[in-house]
């Protein structure tokens, strides 16, 4: 078998055609069989995961893919075993060997090591107890949730009620996650303390941002009448006994799997407040979306997986064309919070500098994820990603529904500047006056849901948690730990207790504090 670094150096060989090129008419594609072109091109790389009623399209055609360098990269996925590795995270091995750990996400949309998979639904459904007594009244009239997390425990909450709950809410959440009182101040001024209950979303349940303002949540309800504050808290964790020894009753306690990571838990009990705002129905939907594009994943071998594609394009930029961003926007203001939610599934998780086998990297990892909400971002940050320097491969997202009942012309213009942004990306303008000049031939993928419903939002999600494994797999590292956050807790640690010396620029900030 061909050794990965071979590969490697295989791809930084290939010829490197142009978009234009790529979409003209057939041309030898250097492997003894032609390249398609226009139509063709589009149909070789893009395709649909149907999700019951509707589907996502993912085109992926705009890219620099072509049969050559896909030919390579399945060759590399060969030699990274990329389908045994696959076969461990749904069989529940080890997938997280520097913490000697499964990553049982799937599990919990009901994909994955069967009994595993019923200890994950049975306590969905439980958790969808709590919730259906919730909304019929037996903890009292209750219209506002605040959900205490932070990271993976507040991005995927705040991400799912921000995009379901919008036309229809059977509570009114706020996500808190930052230190900052201000946030949790911003909280309060919109809720009725006698019709509030706390959610509390911490795996160890000892993460000090989020145990710092449970505290402050509580002492805010016994300041404004509230006779039993501990009695509105909802605990979701991995550490229930943890839970109860800080005082939450046993029956206000939805654990969830050591094995799920922070950032892929939104299907667990971490969604407990995107259930609370839509409803237990809409959040299994989200679930059934998920799955669907786990068992495309699972079953689809090459690059006919789409998954595996999208990483193909992922690394080709990243490693071969030195692309060190990638930019994701989302043509719809109910994703506005999907590259913030992106940014910590992708750079937390292959944000590494060692392998697996804890050899150092030999090659660049996770681009900087970033992006925004079109057509907002046009008038911001696309003068750069037309005309600048740097080379920034491009998501696009969009919908075929509308998110609005206003006038179609909203919707219309709304796809028609996405539409365009990506084919003017690609094609450029050439020009005499150097300022208006544009070269072109910069990448993009557009992924296009019929409807941006529960089903499409589980699918999405579920599309870019097996994209970052894939590229994981591809890379040899592992995407399952995040040592790297845990360095500055540390040092915040020593610096309240004191006693510690630091830098002398540290110092002196300390001291500029008062915090000395």
């Amino acid at each position: 078998m061909t050794s990965s670094a071979a590969i490697w150096d295989k791809l930084e060989n290939l010829p490197r055609p142009t978009l234009g090129e790529l979409f003209s008419a057939v041309r030898d594609g250097g492997e003894g069989a032609d390249e398609p072109g226009g139509a063709e091109r589009v149909a070789m790389l893009s395709d649909r995961i149907e999700l019951g009623e509707g589907g996502i399209l993912f085109d992926w055609s705009k890219t620099h893919l072509d049969r050559a360098v896909i030919a390579a990269f399945e060759e590399l996925a060969e030699a990274m075993d990329f389908t045994g590795m696959r076969a461990k995270l749904f069989g529940g091995e080890v997938v997280n060997p520097t913490e000697g750990r499964a990553a049982d996400h799937a599990t919990l949309r009901g994909t994955g090591d069967e009994a595993k998979v019923e200890e994950a639904m049975a306590l969905i459904d439980r958790m969808g107890m709590l919730v259906d007594a919730i909304h019929q009244g037996a903890l009292g009239e209750i219209e506002h949730l605040i959900h205490i997390g932070i990271g993976g425990s507040a991005l995927g909450p705040a991400l799912g009620v921000d995009a379901l709950s919008r036309d229809l809410s059977y509570c009114d959440v706020h996500v808190v996650s930052n230190i900052d009182g201000v946030a949790l101040e911003a909280a309060f001024a919109k809720c009725d303390p006698a019709k509030t209950l706390i959610a509390v979303a911490s795996k160890t349940f000892t993460t000090i941002e989020t145990m710092t303002n449970a505290r402050s949540a509580l002492k805010w309800l016994a300041d404004n009448g509230v006779s039993d504050p501990g009695g509105r808290v909802i605990a979701l964790t991995a550490n229930p006994e943890g839970a109860v020894e800080w005082g939450v009753d046993e029956t206000r306690i939805l654990p969830f799997q050591e094995s799920v990571g922070g950032r892929y838990s939104i299907w667990s009990s971490i969604g407990f407040p995107i259930a609370m705002a839509v409803g237990m129905d809409d959040f299994r939907v989200m679930l059934a979306g998920a799955k669907a594009v786990d068992e495309h994943f699972r079953d689809t071998d090459g690059a006919a997986n789409l998954v595996l594609r999208a990483s193909f394009a992922d690394l080709y930029y990243s490693r071969v064309r030195g692309c060190q961003t990638r930019a994701v926007f989302a043509y719809d203001e109910r994703l506005g919070l999907f590259p913030d939610y992106l940014q910590q599934l992708e750079m937390e998780s292959n944000g590494k500098r060692v392998t697996a086998d804890m050899q150092p990297v030999d090659g660049p990892t996770a681009p900087i994820t970033w992006g925004g909400v079109g057509t907002d971002a046009q008038h911001a940050v696309f003068q750069l990603l037309h005309q600048g320097t740097h080379l920034i491969p491009v998501d696009f997202i969009a919908s075929v529904a509308p998110g609005d009942e206003l006038d179609p012309a909203h919707h219309r213009i709304l796809l028609m500047n996405c539409f365009a942004q990506g084919a003017a990306l690609m094609a450029g303008k050439a020009g005499e006056d150097p300022a208006r000049n544009y070269p072109g031939d910069r990448p993009s993928a557009t992924i296009l849901c019929d409807d941006l419903d529960a089903a499409a939002l589980g699918a999405l999600i579920a599309f870019h948690e097996h994209r970052t494994f894939a590229n994981a797999v591809l890379m040899g590292i592992n995407p399952f730990d995040q040592f790297g956050v845990e360095l500055g807790k540390q040092m915040a640690k020593a610096i309240e207790q004191a006693g510690e010396a630091f830098d002398a620029s540290t110092e002196a900030l300390v001291k500029a504090a008062g915090l000395a």
